[in-house]
């Protein structure tokens, strides 16, 4: 169990050293030596306040916002949530500035756009330093097929067949891209402005790739961006979180009512506009470092380190043959079918608290107190709920006219390993996904 977790974590005060497929082009030493060293911003992937903070061994204070104070009161806990690093308490960091705390700019910004919220200051007293080790949610693809196979029997015959059905169909459309994305991977070089366009067509009938799709472009925005704004964090020590963010909710109608990063899909033009629009001359190196990038962490990501990315085709791909080749892409794909199921919200807790509880107990065994997004080091931070050896505080908060958050009341709470109902299901827009669901089935 644990060497799935170690897979999917990061660490950011060590060499790469995690086992990849054969037959890519490039390695991601080599990827994490050119993000690193190759672009003005790369430094702050090893060398950020939120990294230096955790290894410090100091008390760690992150910004948290709870839309009902009054509950967290009343039950004296506040609980993890499933969108946070698989089961942790959101959070950002908070420095601590002369009897206030000043907000990460990714605090800042939650600030700002999270209306009807309450900010609570968490002081975390660590019992010694914590790991610079980050969880990348976009290698949880094995944890996630492990889980299903697992917990399958929580579904009915119906329902069962209705997922793994709709995995292989859309694996079956999208073969002949997923296809490319192994060659360009393993050496191939197809043209960078029909790439994305054919990308952009293909994230509404294989959502998973718009997670990596927006992952890769708000990296390249972070890393590559040079305005006054971004250079004023980087001296704080700070990636520019508010490049995405702009980029995700002007590329997306309503991301701001449900923020689905499987509806990311600008083609090559809009994204280039968007990105102009966020920075002038940041767009000019980006289509060549989509296709270099997602190709490679398409095949990094989906595929078995065993495997062989150069003999590797999805065409006429069944489950076995994902199941041995592929096992973190069909996992990654199984995850998200069984979330649109009519009954996810009652079977929730039936998947999702079994992959909390491995993640409670691989933290616990790291000694992480507050695991990180490690998919980049940007400034989203947790508090790990079943934690042992860490001491908690809590207060509400007020923010002044610098910006800067004071405590105002100690609130009696603590973390506690438990996660918050299911509470998005009612938002959800399902007008794609019922389309899919009445689609004409692709052969097998």
């Amino acid at each position: 169990m644990h060497a799935d977790w170690e897979y999917a974590h990061t660490s950011y005060n060590a060499p790469v050293s995690r086992p990849s497929p054969a037959g890519l082009a490039e390695s991601e030493a080599d990827w994490a030596w050119r993000l690193e060293t190759e672009t003005p911003n790369g430094w702050l992937l090893r060398d950020n306040a939120m990294l230096r903070s955790l290894a410090s061994g100091a008390p760690i204070h992150l910004l948290h916002l709870t839309r009902d104070l009054g509950a967290v009161r009343s039950s004296g806990h506040l609980y993890a949530s499933t969108g946070c690093l698989v089961g942790a308490i959101y959070g950002s960091p908070l420095t601590p500035t002369r009897g206030a705390f000043q907000p990460h700019n990714l605090g800042s910004y939650l600030l700002e756009s999270r209306e009807n919220s309450t900010p609570l200051i968490i002081e975390v007293t660590p019992s010694a330093p914590v790991p610079a080790k980050g969880l990348d949610y976009l290698r949880l693809g094995g944890i996630h097929l492990r889980t299903y196979q697992a917990y399958r029997h929580f579904l009915t015959e119906s329902e069962d067949d209705q997922v793994l059905r709709s995995v292989l169909d859309r694996v079956h459309v999208a073969a002949p891209f997923l296809d490319t994305l192994l060659r360009n991977a393993t050496g191939g070089a197809a043209p960078d402005e029909s790439f994305i366009d054919v990308l952009a067509a293909t994230v509404p009938v294989f959502p998973y790739l718009g997670y990596l799709y927006f992952e890769i472009v708000a990296e390249y925005l972070m890393l590559h961006s040079a305005s006054r704004t971004t250079k004023e964090y980087a001296h704080r020590g700070e990636l520019n979180n508010r490049l995405y963010k702009k980029l995700a909710f002007s590329a997306v109608q309503d991301m701001g009512v449900l923020f689905d990063l499987g509806r990311f899909a600008p083609n090559c033009a809009r994204l280039l506009e968007l990105v102009e629009c966020i920075e002038v001359g940041l767009a000019s190196g980006l289509p060549s470092y989509v296709r270099h990038r997602m190709s490679h962490l398409f095949a990094a990501t989906a595929l078995a380190p065993d495997q062989d990315a150069s003999v590797i085709t999805f065409r006429r791909a069944d489950l076995d043959t994902l199941t041995d080749t592929a096992p973190h892409l069909l996992g990654q794909l199984i995850f998200r079918e069984i979330r649109i199921a009519d009954r996810y919200p009652q079977l929730y807790h039936c998947f999702e608290q079994a992959k909390a509880l491995e993640a409670w107990s691989y933290w616990n065994s790291e000694r992480i107190p507050t695991p990180f997004n490690g998919t980049t080091p940007k400034g989203e931070i947790g508090i790990n709920p079943a934690y042992p050896d860490a001491s908690f505080a809590v207060w509400s908060a007020e923010t002044c006219e610098r910006g800067l958050l004071h405590p105002v009341e100690q609130v009696a709470a603590v973390p506690a390993p438990r996660l918050v109902p299911w509470l998005i299901a009612p938002l959800r827009d399902r007008t794609d996904e019922e389309r899919w669901v009445r689609r004409h089935m692709a052969p097998a």
